[in-house]
């Protein structure tokens, strides 16, 4: 029951993530995917080191800013130009990819051994997603696409590294995720005003849905993410990333009038089969007890004895 409550908890992280999408193109000033990762680490990470007061020590200093630069720095600025440049969630396809570039990393990285059936489930996820959110006329933009295959794999490397290095055992997952914000955003902070110049003008509307996505979207789940990371299967907590546009594409049909066809409804079934799937223990074979020798004869007998 405790695995199932963590791996709850831990899905709520891509489920919050897939209301990016609709915050970025309906709330956010266009053409600012820096700025927008920006807004999103530092302010979350320097509240999550106010409140805990706990540094990185040693070697956990240049860990922390591997860890920030890929969960954060990079993935956040991909994520949203994807979203910008690609329409009706074929980010979230590319994003779904990341399942099996984990499946791929477990066996580098972490000396997992292969496992087809996490391959096959992870296919069959990028292709339920793929039937959800591509529509017959998706207009495919050629560094949309790049981006969003970028942060998969720069997501599915963080993920990676996070099981294999751990958390130090005296830091709790607030402090673990305040690094990790904060150096992201301290990446970003220069390379948003090198690129993107002057910050937009921040209304109301924009201003909410920075707030959004900093302290629920940022904050609070990755602190659930990393946590489950650290408890779970890396394969499993991958898998649960195939929520993200799912939830995108149930927001676009609530409020954007977005249709959801017979074919995307299938594609519904295929994604969630995957997670769910994704959720189930290994199987392994059971060595077969070792057959002892039934004398029936005498010289059987005498044969076992000696």
């Amino acid at each position: 029951m405790k695995s199932r409550t963590r791996t709850a908890l831990t899905a709520l992280a891509p489920a919050v993530w897939g209301t990016t999408y609709i915050v970025t193109t309906e709330l956010l000033p266009p053409a600012h995917p820096l700025f927008a990762g920006l807004l999103r680490a530092l302010p979350a990470g320097l509240i999550a080191l106010a409140i805990t007061r706990t540094l990185p020590r040693g070697a956990w200093w240049g860990k922390a800013a591997v860890l920030g630069v890929l969960n954060i720095g990079l993935f956040l600025p991909l994520l949203f130009t994807a979203a910008e440049r690609l329409p009706g969630g074929v980010a979230a396809t590319l994003s779904a990819a990341q399942p099996l570039v984990v499946a791929v990393l477990a066996v580098t990285v972490l000396h997992e051994r292969l496992s087809v059936r996490r391959l096959f489930w992870g296919v069959t996820g990028v292709a339920g997603v793929g039937l959800v959110v591509i529509g017959p006329n998706a207009a495919l933009d050629t560094v949309g696409i790049l981006a969003g295959l970028a942060g998969a794999v720069t997501m599915a490397l963080g993920v990676t590294l996070t099981k294999r290095w751990g958390r130090p055992a005296e830091v709790g997952p607030l402090a673990f995720t305040g690094w990790q914000l904060t150096a992201g955003g301290v990446f970003l902070a220069p390379l948003t005003f090198l690129v993107e110049g002057s910050p937009p003008a921040i209304d109301p509307t924009a201003a909410l849905g920075y707030v959004w996505l900093g302290l629920v979207g940022g904050l609070i789940t990755f602190v659930l993410w990393f946590q489950g990371i650290a408890t779970l299967p890396v394969t499993s907590v991958a898998v649960l990333s195939l929520l993200s546009p799912l939830v995108a594409a149930l927001l676009g049909a609530v409020l954007l009038h977005q249709t959801l066809g017979p074919v995307q409804l299938v594609g519904f079934g295929l994604a969630l089969a995957a997670i769910v799937a994704g959720q189930l223990p290994a199987t392994t074979r059971s060595p077969s007890p070792p057959s002892t020798p039934v004398p029936d004869a005498p010289d059987a007998a005498e044969r076992t004895v000696r």
